[in-house]
């Protein structure tokens, strides 16, 4: 029996899986801000102290947190998580996906690759679909209360976590394969058989990327809100993105059609190559 051909979906989380930023849903509520109040307090913190937007979130975040004497340990996090709202169609996309896959040879992977919080992530319903979740996240203190930023992503370093899905070194730790020269087969996921879904600006480095390198970006846009597929349009036109789609998730919506689409499209790209290799 044939080994199944590998094909990595990577997909940004907020305004891709997620109607909107994973901090609206619980955690700003429980600090008795308005959303709006919550980022614009971010742009100044992030101004005034010089430092990359990321951080100064994460940080915001504890900082308010103590002031409003919020919990902010592991399982908290986990649990405005739990809050968090999925585009229709989204429970129930992987295991859609990876039959679909199944039945054409292929072996699909899922990979999240966010500047939000990993420990959100990790409390919705669909966290267990994940090969591995690339996110910002916090450090520990002995009391289990989140204290310092362990990991930030922001929109250039996400494209390392791509590296990483394509040479597969998924713990962020190993900085020995992920510089490692290794040749087209050694890798585990090409380029070529790469996918990866965002919505935005900050999105444009990895979908770039992967486009660049041979592989396809889908521009999602939520349907309905104003301005969205426009947005998404632009991207298309600038080259960054192969595609656009609404993001709805359900069985016969776009997003499928155009996912299975190119899985169908890397499974016959192997077939070919497989009988030029013969000869024939």
């Amino acid at each position: 029996m044939s080994k199944p051909i590998p094909v990595a979906i990577a997909y940004d989380f907020d305004g891709t899986l997620s109607p909107g930023n994973m901090q609206e849903y619980d955690f700003i509520p429980r600090l008795k801000m308005a959303s709006r109040d919550f980022w614009n307090e971010v742009d100044a913190y992030a101004r005034e102290h010089d430092a990359d937007q990321i951080l100064a979130y994460m940080g915001l975040m504890l900082k308010k947190a103590k002031q409003n004497e919020v919990p902010v340990r592991k399982e908290d996090f986990h649990a405005f998580g739990g809050s968090i709202e999925l585009f229709e169609g989204v429970v129930g996309w992987f295991d859609r996906i990876n039959a679909y896959g199944r039945d054409k040879g292929v072996k699909v992977s899922h990979y999240i690759v966010s500047s939000g919080l990993r420990e959100m992530i990790q409390g919705t319903v669909i966290s267990g679909c994940f090969d591995a979740i690339f996110a910002s996240g916090f450090m520990y203190d002995h009391h289990g209360v989140a204290s310092w930023p362990a990991l930030a992503v922001n929109y250039t370093t996400k494209t390392q976590y791509l590296f990483r899905i394509n040479k597969g070194s998924l713990d962020i730790h190993d900085n020995t394969r992920i510089n490692k020269r290794l040749t087209e087969n050694e890798r585990d996921v090409p380029f070529p058989n790469m996918v990866f879904i965002g919505d935005g600006e900050t999105d444009i480095p990895c979908m770039r990327l992967v486009k660049d390198l041979g592989g396809h970006a889908i521009a999602v846009y939520a349907p309905g809100k104003r301005g969205a597929k426009s947005k998404a349009n632009s991207l298309l036109n600038d080259g960054r993105a192969t595609l656009i789609a609404p993001a709805n998730y359900v069985a016969g919506s776009r997003m499928d059609e155009s996912v299975k689409a190119i899985i169908d499209k890397v499974a016959a790209s192997e077939a070919l190559g497989v009988l030029a290799m013969k000869g024939v």
